[in-house]
């Protein structure tokens, strides 16, 4: 059942996702090195206090988490395109636009009204709202992508 979604999102089109992934994977660079650039206050903090936060201390650690969350969401973004008509599916790509712009301003609110989180810094919060960006940018791509431009089951299958 994996190998079908596998040759499913590989049979999307190529060119257009590959892109997609390209500047992705350059927005999660970004994203990453951003986070590692916390304040000296927010570093002490993930050192002693928020261990679980550690991982963003190191930059390319924290654009792997991000990167792979944004593939795990193209995924389950291609799979709602392959299952549902193109209308419910962009029901299903503007509800998670909607649940991006809720995490970018809760992300904002924490960032202004909670003190920690504020010593983080500029740079950390850029780092952070870029990874709410990058959701949006995937739930745009999907909501323009053609139905056509998919193949159907039967050509993926079929060997």
């Amino acid at each position: 059942m994996i190998d079908t979604y596998l040759l499913y999102f590989v049979a999307m089109n190529v060119k257009k996702v590959s892109f997609l992934v390209i500047v992705l994977a350059a927005l999660a660079w970004l994203s990453g090195y951003l986070l590692s650039k916390a304040s000296f206050v927010g570093r002490l903090g993930m050192t002693y206090v928020y261990k679980e936060y550690r991982f963003l201390k190191t930059w390319w650690k924290g654009a792997l988490a991000v990167f792979v969350v944004w593939m795990v969401v193209l995924a389950i973004q291609a799979i709602v395109e392959k299952k549902l008509p193109k209308a419910k599916a962009t029901i299903v790509h503007v509800i998670f636009i909607l649940l991006a712009l809720v995490g970018l301003y809760f992300t904002y609110s924490d960032f202004q009204h909670t003190t920690s989180h504020r010593w983080l810094k500029e740079k950390f919060h850029i780092g952070a709202y870029l990874f709410w960006l990058g959701w949006i940018l995937i739930s745009a791509f999907s909501i323009v992508q053609k139905k056509q431009d998919i193949l159907p089951e039967k050509s993926i299958t079929s060997s």
